[in-house]
Formats: C-alpha cells, sequence, structure tokens
C-alpha cells in the first residue's frame, strides 16, 4: 500500500528519534533517556515530540525492538554465508555475529542484555517477535541437524526433569514444533544461555583488562566446545 506523504513524514520522523534515541543511550545510558534531550537534538519543542512517543518508556521500547532487529539482521547477514546444510558452521557464525554486534554495540546489548532499567517493563506484544529472533535461528539450526541426522548423540542428565519442568518442555516442543526429547532441550537451553553468557563476560567487562589477550580466539574454543554438547560436529 503507497504511503501518503503524511505518513512518509512520520515515519521519517520517528526514525530520527530512534537514531537520536542511539545516541543518547550511547552517551548517558537507559537510566539516563530523556525526551526533553531528544527533542533538543531533533530540533522542536519537547510538546511536538510527544505527538510520536508518549513517555521515556515508549522511547525505550523503540529502542529494545530497534536493537533486537539489528542484532537479528547481523545474525541473519552471517547465516546466508553459511550453507543450509553445514550445522556447524551454520552454529558458529550464528555465535560470531552475535559478539561481534555485542562488541560494536556495548550500550544496545546492553539495553537487551545487560541490567534491567528501574521501571521499565518492556510490552511483551511488541518485544517478543524482535527478542526472538536470534533464538529462533538457533533452534532451526539445531532442528535442521535433528531432521538432517546430524546431531551426535550425547548422554543426557541423569534422572527425568521435574512435572513442571516437563510440562515447561512439552510447552517449547508445541510452541517451536521441536522434536527433541528432554535432554537435548535441557542441553539446548544451556547452549542458549551460555552462549549470551560468553558474550555478557566480554562486552561488560567481566574478564578484567588483560586476562585473555586473545578473547576471540577464547570465544571460538567456547564455541566449539558448545557445539559438541549439544551434538553438532564439524
Amino acid at each position: 500500500m503507497t504511503q501518503t506523504p503524511r505518513e512518509r513524514a512520520r515515519l521519517a520522523t520517528m526514525e530520527e528519534i530512534v537514531r537520536i534515541g542511539r545516541r543518547h543511550l550511547a552517551l548517558h545510558g537507559a537510566a539516563g533517556l530523556s525526551l526533553r534531550a531528544v527533542a533538543r537534538d531533533l530540533g522542536v519543542v519537547s510538546s511536538a515530540v510527544y505527538r510520536y512517543v508518549k513517555n521515556r518508556d515508549e522511547l525505550l521500547t523503540l529502542l529494545v525492538v530497534d536493537g533486537y532487529n539489528a542484532l537479528g539482521e547481523s545474525v541473519d547477514a552471517a547465516l546466508k554465508a553459511v550453507p543450509d546444510d553445514d550445522f556447524y558452521g551454520q552454529f558458529q557464525a550464528l555465535g560470531r555475529a552475535v559478539r561481534e554486534w555485542g562488541l560494536a554495540e556495548p550500550a544496545r546489548y546492553g539495553l537487551l542484555f545487560g541490567s534491567p532499567v528501574p521501571g521499565y517493563q518492556a510490552p511483551p506484544e511488541q518485544t517478543t517477535a524482535p527478542g526472538t529472533r536470534v533464538i529462533g535461528q538457533l533452534v532451526r539450526i539445531f532442528q535442521g541437524a535433528q531432521q538432517a541426522g546430524a546431531l551426535v548423540a550425547q548422554s543426557g542428565p541423569a534422572g527425568r526433569p521435574t512435572d513442571a519442568l516437563a510440562a515447561d518442555f512439552n510447552a517449547v516442543r508445541a510452541e517451536l514444533g521441536l522434536p527433541l526429547d528432554d535432554a537435548s532441550l535441557t542441553r539446548g537451553v544451556l547452549v542458549w544461555a551460555a552462549l549470551f553468557g560468553v558474550v555478557n563476560f566480554e562486552v561488560f567487562g567481566q574478564y578484567g583488562p588483560a586476562t585473555f589477550s586473545d578473547p576471540a580466539a577464547l570465544f571460538d574454543a567456547h564455541l566449539q566446545l558448545l557445539a559438541q554438547m549439544v551434538g553438532i560436529t564439524p
């Protein structure tokens, strides 16, 4: 459907507000965001900005969605360079893309995966779809490897999950259409958490300034271990 000039102008203004918001996020952090400051940089009175963005929380939501989509686009671009049936290569490309984007965009990464912003609750109806783009690609890789018979069988955790956890796994399987058993899902969730955990350590400087002289090599070693954990081999 063709956009009217008014709609195009509104979209351009919203894009400019997000662009300025990204800059303020990098300079002042999420807690320091101010619509008045955004209006000042936009060159309008603050009341004019409120026609587009109602309050700081709405601006934060725009930045969260923008960040998730930017990360998702980086991952999608990296995966396109790897054959669909190279599951190990796809997993490596996904992990490296997350790390590279996080290091290049620490403020935006921090908004998505760092400490919660006091008083702000992301609305799931706006943030869930973009927020699960990378997880969806990770699931696609695992599922593709499983369907192709490319997953190496791994020993699972001892015992059966609690009734509550088993119900959670069943819900995940139903929602995502995953033909994975409880042990495989347990490993998959651990790989997901560990991947972002090691990226967080590097982005937020948790290793210390001089502990590892080649953090990229350390990350690649972690990716190899994570791939082995879930049963994806070169």
